[in-house]
């Protein structure tokens, strides 16, 4: 897991799929943190990203970095802990403007069992299950 979090905290920016009815979703996320082991994104519940999730969390994240791409695909489930708030907020303090652990609104979500694929045009494929 230490491998994809590296890959996404390099990549920056990476894109979040879900999905609402039977329409894709995609959108610009940067928020990845490791807390208790797990692979952890944040929003905030009032987006509709959050309502998304919450009716399916089947999610895949996608990114891209020098020629090379990450596909991290499978279930979430929140992480409701404010150590957890606190620990994403940190990690990204420019947040603060707009979030706090305790304002009822900040959501982490984190990968309950996922599988990412490491790509390239040039590379054989790595898989990672965690």
């Amino acid at each position: 897991m230490q491998r994809v979090y590296d890959f996404l905290k390099e990549a920056q920016t990476y894109f979040l799929a879900t999905c609402e009815g039977d329409q894709p979703r995609v959108r610009p996320f940067g928020t990845v943190d490791v807390f208790d082991g797990k692979l952890c994104i944040q929003t905030g519940k009032v987006k509709p990203v959050s309502k998304q999730l919450h009716a399916n969390p089947k999610a895949e994240i996608c990114a891209f970095v020098n020629g090379t791409w990450i596909r991290v695909s499978g279930e979430m489930a929140v992480l409701d802990s404010r150590e957890a708030r606190k620990h994403m907020l940190d990690a990204y303090p420019e947040l603060r403007a707009m979030y706090n652990e305790d304002d009822g609104n900040t959501e982490i979500w984190y990968f309950k069992s996922a599988k990412a694929v490491i790509a390239s045009f040039t590379a054989a494929p790595v898989e990672i299950c965690f």
